[in-house]
This record gives C-alpha cells, structure tokens and sequence, in this order.
C-alpha cells in the first residue's frame, strides 16, 4: 500500500480516463467505483448498460461519475469500424468483419484509447492474455522508438531490504516466450524507463540467469550476457541513466551479502530494483511465487513497448489489484511522451 499510494497522490493531480471492457464483472465495477472515489479521473465501463446496472445493483455498488457505454449503441462505431477497416485493409479484412470485432469491448475499448477517448485501457479479469493483447497489437500497436512489446509485473513486498525499499519491477512476465537478444535488451530498457518513471531513483537492472558472470555454460546464458551489453548501449543512445549488470543468479541479484562474496565491485548485485526474466517460463513462475507465497501486492501485467498506456490484468486479480493497474496506467499516461518520446502517432486516415 505504500507504494501504490503514491501513485494514486500523483494521479490524483492528473486526473484521466480509464477504459474497461468487461463492465459487468464485479470486480471491476468495485475497482471503477475506487477510481473514481478517489479521484484519479473517469471511469469508462464497457458493455450492455440495464446488465452493468443490474451487476452494480447486486453488489451495491454506485455508479455515479462512472461512464457507460455499450459499443452496439455508440454513435462512433461507425467511425470507429471505418478505422479498424483502413488498418487491416492490407489483411482483406472486410467492413462485415471490422463491425463485428468492434462490438468486441476489448477491440471497441482499444480503439478508444488509440482515437484519444480514453487514456489507457485495463482488461483481462475475465479474458485470456491473447484476448487483450491481440486488439491492442492490431489498433495501438507497438511504439515506434521500440521494435519490442512486452509486458512488467510491479511488485510490493514486506522486506524493505529488497528493490526500492520493496518496490522490484519484474519482466517480461506475460508476452514473449523466447526472447532474442534484440528482445531481451528492450525489454531491460523499457522496464528501467518504467521504474525511473514511477519511482524517481536510477533504476539498477538485473539480467537474470542460473550462472552468474560465467559460473555455468550453456548458450542461454550467452544470450543474456550480449542483452545486457545491448541494453546499456541502448539506454545511453537513449539518455536513460540506468545501471545493468547480467548475467545475474537472482540471489546475486538481490542480496547484498551474496553480492558481497560474488561481485563486489558490480553497481546492480545485491541492489537490483529491475529483474529481467531470460524467458517467459522463468518470469511468470517467479512473479506468481511471490505474489502467492511472499503475498506481495502485485500490480501488472503493464504493457510496454505500446503506443498507448495498457494493461493486462490476470484473471486471479481482486479489485485492490485492478485499482493498482489502473492508477498505475493513469500514471503512465501523465509523461507517456516521455516514457516513449514518439508515441502518440496518428492511425490511417487522420
């Protein structure tokens, strides 16, 4: 709660407009109803308006200063299935079928936040990842001053001596299974960007492996070792002050009297506040173990790499955990310019 506290304090001076496409689910309308009582801006529900009522009226929820909208009755879906239209034109899609994903809340919700109707987009309660990721990938795209989407988990634990008094930002744990090299250095970069946005202190990179600096061989760990070169080159050519170290045991990585014995001299061990996953098993395993067994909040799956502020919320996520994400992606929303200097970019026909 620490944590996420501030991120609501900061919101709360910047109000924005959250969309979510699974309306009805209770909690979600427990989560919209925070959002907006706390005032970090507009919740929008999507969905059929008496079923997302008759939902709130079973939960005794309020729905006052919430925002509904069912994609079957906006007066944009015209609009709307013209522009998905013109982005998968090259795919054959025809106007039939643009219609029919647009009144798909998930696809209606990420052309909202692409057209600037909506800040950022939070789904994925009730849907599988590939639901969520597949419309945003088709309409939002990824970021033109990355190649590389992917996704962070923030995670708070109790044992300030961990991370940033706590704070550990942990990637990919929810989009790419193999990462390359070229993968792997952007994914390092954009999490560090993440964190020295939310958090404010240069970010301190782990690229984690089993071998720490050559103590096994395998070419898995040579993968990690050229991503770490690649990804201090990258954040210098990007002005991003951040320190990377790899390849790194996660103990090296993150306590001090281990990184004592193994890398003195390193600038990361023993003080990791970004830990970078070698592959999609190793991330979301972690992540979920100590979500569960550490019961640390946990706040993701946060997209990066997009060219608009997302995220994709696990199925097991309560409503405190959906408020997080999405003050979280409110937050990101306040500086994406900065976070990603080229984003913003128009879509076909604009």
């Amino acid at each position: 709660m620490r944590f996420i506290g501030n991120v609501i304090e900061k919101l709360q001076r910047h109000p924005k407009r959250i969309v979510f496409p699974e309306g009805t689910e209770p909690r979600v309308l427990q989560a919209a109803r925070q959002f907006y009582s706390l005032r970090l801006g507009v919740p929008i529900l999507l969905g059929d308006r008496p079923k997302i009522k008759e939902a709130a009226m079973s939960l005794n929820v309020s729905l006052e200063g919430v925002r509904i909208i069912n994609p079957a009755e906006s007066e944009d879906l015209d609009s709307f299935v013209h522009r998905f239209e013109l982005l998968r034109r090259s795919k054959g899609l025809k106007t039939q079928e643009a219609r029919d994903a647009m009144l798909n809340p998930n696809y209606y919700g990420a052309m909202m936040v692409a057209m600037h109707q909506a800040d950022g987009l939070v789904s994925g309660t009730s849907h599988i990842t590939g639901s969520v990721l597949r419309p945003l990938f088709q309409i939002i795209k990824v970021a033109p001053s990355t190649t590389t989407a992917s996704s962070c988990m923030v995670m708070e634990v109790e044992d300030t001596r961990f991370g940033e008094s706590g704070l550990l930002f942990m990637a990919d744990c929810g989009v790419i299974p193999e990462p390359t090299v070229d993968q792997l250095s952007d994914i390092a970069v954009s999490t560090a960007r993440l964190a020295r946005q939310i958090v404010g202190t240069r970010p301190r990179v782990a690229l984690l492996s089993f071998s720490t600096k050559g103590s096994a061989m395998h070419p898995s760990i040579g993968k990690v070792q050229a991503a770490t070169a690649l990804a201090a080159k990258k954040a210098h050519e990007q002005m991003l002050e951040a320190d990377f170290d790899g390849e790194l045991q996660v103990d090296a990585a993150l306590v001090p009297e281990i990184a004592a014995r193994k890398l003195p001299e390193s600038k990361v061990a023993g003080r990791a506040t970004v830990l970078i996953f070698p592959d999609l098993n190793s991330g979301n395993i972690a992540s979920k173990l100590i979500q569960h067994v550490a019961r640390a909040n946990a706040y993701g799956q946060i997209l990066l790499g997009m060219d608009r502020p997302a995220a994709d919320v696990s199925r097991g996520s309560n409503a405190h955990d959906i408020l997080g994400v999405s003050a979280i992606v409110g937050l990101q929303a306040i500086e994406y310019s900065k976070l990603y200097p080229e984003a913003g970019g128009k879509l076909p026909g604009e």
